[in-house]
């Protein structure tokens, strides 16, 4: 990582803390701490021999990056929309210019930004708003549009709880001053006026001009992690993103793409071994070795990918390096739930409690572990618990629906798995829940809907997903589609299962196909003795290949008494069967004449 990104980097920290954005200077400073410390030495004593032998107005022949790269968007010929104007105006010498005016006004502004500022971080939004009228540079507006936005949004939530149950009463809050504040912003060239136009945009599900919007204050500053993220939740799957990264104003090699690129696919349930790839590249000494944030990337992207011991094993080292931190805990606990760790997931709990109970993600710990000791009543209040704290924690209201499953009570499972379509209509899981809950009501119709929506959002090759769709088409009598459905299936399926095959076989007979059946019989007999299974997994396969053998002309008839002889002289409950079509087997042999030699 060169110094010029380093440089930037640190800025930025400073940049995103001066406009209330704390979640992006806390990622910002974090990154900063994991580069090495001579490097961030080089650039601090950079920055002071600058400060005191160069005039204010810089001469170096590098720009910032800022505006040193053109933006590839208007070539490749993306759609220009609204008032946002166009990249070349974003990135031209007049505007390059302009940076002094707009810093000797936050000069003149230094008071009233200081007040602001201070009062922002006690969270006294009108009275910071207040402390800036008047106030014309842009960071002033910036602050003052957002503390406006943060006000309103408070009170939209408070009203919006307190008719929770009410009839009619939507899914999430909504915001009506939205458009009131889009207007203060809609002609904004700042980038950071323009995050925050891309941001309601999004609110207002405006979502392809929110994309544009927020591309273009990623070009004006691409050091603002807010912006980026802003970005990933408007994408709506993997095949979007592909077709966004190269709309993007920084090349595919640069740490900010990358970053974009994992923390996005992981949002998507949908991350590669080319995300894992990125990951380690990320935390070479090169970049940002040990950072917990990049680990946490990494150890997510493992999930996904259904690598719970390298994930476990990875998370162990993030709380080793930062054993206080919260962000993303609850993927940990996920995690030593499906691996069935009681011990952990308790300890765990326990600890975190300790360290912040009003956290919505240690809420979720906290849940999954009641959930492994099935106390699913304690499991939902703690799931519930996080929602409250966190409306749009999409997990807690996912995994509350799993619990009323496990309650089987269909009706509460469906209204916490609605709650989550209505936070993120991309995550896969809700939509599943869905499906599982009205299959419980044997509403097969409906169940299939939702699976198939789920299964358009999943890779195209997740078992469970095509089990569940043709367990749907078997109960509604369109076997056909349910033996489409299990081959789907098998080809994402490990080489070693014969739980599909033999619904194949099954489905194959009832179809009256028996050539297809028998040829998935065969196959879990193959199986289960390459991998030295008992003779009971696969005795009705034999059976029935033996059959299918003996009853067709021109059968194999020595594969027959292999597979019959293989039962008979074992202690299974279909050695009679297999001893009876042995005497069968030896009748036809005596009668059916020999093969001819060719």
């Amino acid at each position: 990582m060169d110094s010029r990104l380093v440089a930037e980097l640190q800025r930025s920290i400073k940049d995103c803390a001066d406009r209330g954005l704390s979640v992006a200077a806390k990622w910002s400073s974090e990154l900063y701490l994991s580069i090495p410390r001579h490097k961030r030495e080089a650039i601090s004593e950079h920055a002071t021999a600058f400060s005191t032998s160069t005039p204010a107005r810089s001469r170096s022949p590098h720009p910032p990056l800022s505006f040193a790269v053109a933006s590839p968007v208007v070539s490749v010929g993306l759609p220009i929309q609204g008032d946002a104007g166009n990249y070349a105006s974003l990135l031209s010498p007049e505007r390059t210019a302009n940076r002094i005016p707009g810093i000797d006004l936050e000069q003149s502004e230094e008071a009233h930004l200081l007040a602001a500022r201070a009062l922002f971080a006690s969270k006294e939004f009108r009275r910071a708003a207040h402390a800036l009228q008047g106030c014309k540079s842009p960071k002033a507006q910036f602050l003052s549009v957002y503390c406006q936005f943060l006000t309103s949004e408070k009170k939209t939530e408070r009203n919006w709880y307190k008719h929770f149950n009410v009839r009619g009463q939507p899914p999430i809050p909504f915001n009506q001053s939205l458009l009131d504040y889009l207007e203060l912003v809609k002609n904004a060239t700042d980038p950071w006026l323009m995050f925050l136009k891309g941001l309601f945009l999004s609110r207002l599900n405006r979502r392809e001009e929110a994309i544009e919007s927020t591309i273009h204050s990623i070009s004006g500053y691409p050091w603002n992690w807010s912006a980026w993220t802003l970005l990933g939740r408007c994408v709506g799957d993997a095949q979007e993103l592909a077709s966004l990264l190269p709309l993007l104003p920084l090349p595919a090699s640069h740490p900010l793409m990358q970053m974009f690129q994992i923390k996005t696919m992981n949002e998507l349930n949908s991350p590669t071994e080319n995300e894992l790839a990125l990951c380690d590249l990320l935390l070479s000494d090169d970049y940002f070795r040990g950072n917990p944030w990049v680990m946490s990337l990494r150890a997510c992207v493992l999930y996904h990918l259904h690598d719970f011991g390298q994930a476990e094993k990875q998370f162990e080292k993030i709380l080793t390096a930062a054993p206080h931190r919260v962000d993303d805990i609850d993927i940990y606990s996920n995690i030593l739930y499906v691996t069935e760790n009681r011990l952990k997931l308790s300890r765990l709990a326990h600890e975190f409690l300790e360290l912040d109970k009003d956290r919505p993600e240690v809420c979720c710990l906290v849940g999954n572990h009641y959930s492994l000791r099935a106390e699913h009543e304690k499991a939902v209040k703690y799931f519930r618990r996080a929602t409250e704290l966190d409306r749009t924690y999409l997990s807690a209201w996912t995994l509350m629906g799993h619990e009323y499953v496990e309650m089987k009570n269909s009706h509460a499972a469906i209204e916490a798995y609605r709650r989550a379509v209505d936070i993120n209509r991309k995550d896969y899981r809700a939509w599943y829940g869905l499906g599982q809950a009205y299959e419980l009501l044997s509403m097969h119709q409906y169940a299939l809907h939702y699976y198939q929506r789920a299964t358009a959002l999943r890779r195209p090759y997740d078992v469970r997903l095509w089990q569940a769709q043709a367990s749907c088409y078997e109960e509604i009598g369109c076997t056909r589609n349910a033996v489409e459905c299990l081959k789907r299936a098998l080809l994402g399926a490990d080489s070693r299962e014969i739980t599909i095959n033999l619904k194949l076989a099954k489905l194959h007979e009832e179809l009256e196909e028996h050539t297809e059946a028998v040829a998935y019989h065969q196959r879990v007999v193959e199986t289960c003795r390459a991998e030295g299974r008992p003779v009971q997994d696969f005795a009705k396969s034999s059976i029935y290949v033996a059959r299918h053998q003996i009853m067709i002309p021109g059968g194999d008839l020595t594969l027959a008494k292999e597979c019959l002889e293989r039962i008979a002289q074992s202690n299974v409950e279909e050695v009679t069967q297999a001893a009876d079509w042995l005497k069968k087997l030896k009748s036809v042999m005596l009668t059916r004449p020999p093969p001819h030699d060719t």
